[in-house]
């Protein structure tokens, strides 16, 4: 009886040592371990066809103090005059919180910047603590998102410095960068931005729509510099997510790529 147990144990140890090294090898055919592939590379989990060159350092650099020597008020600027092959991304109010955008900007790397409007993101700034961990910058949209052209000088300064406030207590930021609801703006806003601390208002030159771009001076590409507005509504379709895949699609066939805005400003 012993004899024979040896002698099955001599047969099943090869058997043994090859399972086990197939065990240490991945698996064998067939099992989880074998049907795991690598992880494809991000730009082509997002859907695009090559990886986004990173942007150079800034030629043009942030001027020293806000507003211009001439007037102490703020620029308004829809494009930066730069010859670095960069467009900015930009984003207003906070309405759309998909955390699939936090992964895509923080898988991508993509240095997007973000106008918050308090009454809108508010409820939600955790969600923008995220973007802000990964990369984003957080800039100035007001509290309320009120038409300000036409309002007066108190009205205007409350929901431009409320927000540097809100900000500033939420996530530790000064803004440096306002855009103004609607892009209407008069001299009192200007005026009220500078007293805020706010170095330029930003417009943009394009709007990524639910399907494509448009131009606000009838161009029909991106140029190096341009500022694009990505609306952030939870009502449009396709997300957010998706509107900014394509957007980065039309970037990249015009040999361009994504710089920070705040870095420029």
């Amino acid at each position: 009886m012993r004899a024979r147990r040896a002698g099955a144990w001599t047969l099943l140890l090869p058997l043994l040592l090859a399972t086990g090294c197939a065990a240490a090898q991945g698996g064998a055919p067939g099992s989880a371990a074998h049907r795991t592939a690598p992880s494809a590379p991000p730009h082509l989990r997002w859907g695009l066809t090559a990886p986004l060159p990173p942007p150079p350092s800034p030629s043009v650099r942030p001027p020293e103090r806000s507003g211009s020597p001439a007037t102490g008020l703020p620029p308004v600027v829809d494009r930066v005059p730069t010859r670095d092959k960069v467009v900015f991304l930009t984003y207003d109010d906070g309405a759309e919180k998909d955390p699939r955008f936090v992964d895509l900007v923080r898988e991508l790397r993509l240095p997007v910047t973000m106008f918050l409007t308090d009454s809108v993101a508010g409820p939600g700034y955790g969600h923008f603590a995220r973007l802000r961990a990964v990369g984003a910058g957080l800039q100035n949209h007001t509290l309320d998102h009120a038409a300000l052209r036409g309002l007066p000088y108190a009205g205007q300064r409350a929901e431009i410095c409320g927000q540097q406030h809100k900000l500033r207590a939420r996530f530790g930021v000064r803004p440096h960068l306002f855009r103004p609801p609607y892009g209407t703006y008069d001299t009192t806003t200007l005026r009220a931005a500078a007293d805020c601390g706010i170095r330029a208002l930003v417009l943009w030159r394009a709007t990524m729509t639910t399907t494509d771009l448009t131009f606000t001076e009838g161009a029909r590409r991106l140029h190096p510099g341009d500022i694009v507005a990505v609306p952030a509504t939870e009502t449009l379709t396709p997300s957010l997510k998706e509107r900014t895949v394509r957007l980065l699609r039309r970037v990249q066939e015009q040999g361009l790529t994504v710089g920070k805005l705040d870095d420029y400003l």
